[in-house]
C-alpha cells in the first residue's frame, strides 16, 4: 500500500501559463507547485517562518524566496537557503500524467474505531 494518494492539482499549460509558480488547495493542504524548465517541484505553499503564501514570492532557479522577509528555500528539498528562515518546508512528490500534474497527498490511516 502506498503512503501517498495522487491527486491532479493542475495542467502543465496551466503552470506555464503562470509563469511556472502557482497555488493550489489539493484536500487539506494548501501546496505551491514550480516549474524549471520542464521540471515539476510541489511545496506547502506556507513560509515556515513568517507564514507567507510561498506561490507569491519570487522562484529563481530551484529557489524560491518569500515575498514577505526574503528567506529563501530550495523546491527540490525543502532545506531553508537563506535566512531569515530556519526550519524547511514540506515538499511534496510530483508526477506528469498526460500533461496534468498530479501531486502526492499523504494518506491517512482510518481510525481503528
Amino acid at each position: 500500500m502506498s503512503n501517498v494518494r495522487w491527486e491532479p492539482a493542475t495542467t502543465v499549460a496551466s503552470l506555464r501559463a503562470t509563469g511556472g509558480i502557482m497555488g493550489c488547495e489539493i484536500d487539506r493542504f494548501k501546496v505551491a507547485l514550480y516549474m524549471v524548465g520542464d521540471e515539476v517541484y510541489a511545496t506547502a505553499d506556507m513560509c515556515t517562518h513568517g507564514g507567507a503564501r510561498l506561490s507569491q514570492g519570487f522562484l529563481e532557479d530551484h529557489f524560491i524566496e518569500c515575498p514577505l522577509h526574503q528567506g529563501r528555500f530550495d523546491i527540490r528539498t525543502g532545506a531553508v537557503a537563506a535566512p531569515p528562515c530556519k526550519r524547511p518546508v514540506r515538499i511534496f512528490p510530483v508526477r506528469i500524467d498526460n500533461h496534468a500534474i498530479l501531486v502526492g497527498i499523504p494518506v491517512i490511516p482510518a481510525d481503528p474505531a
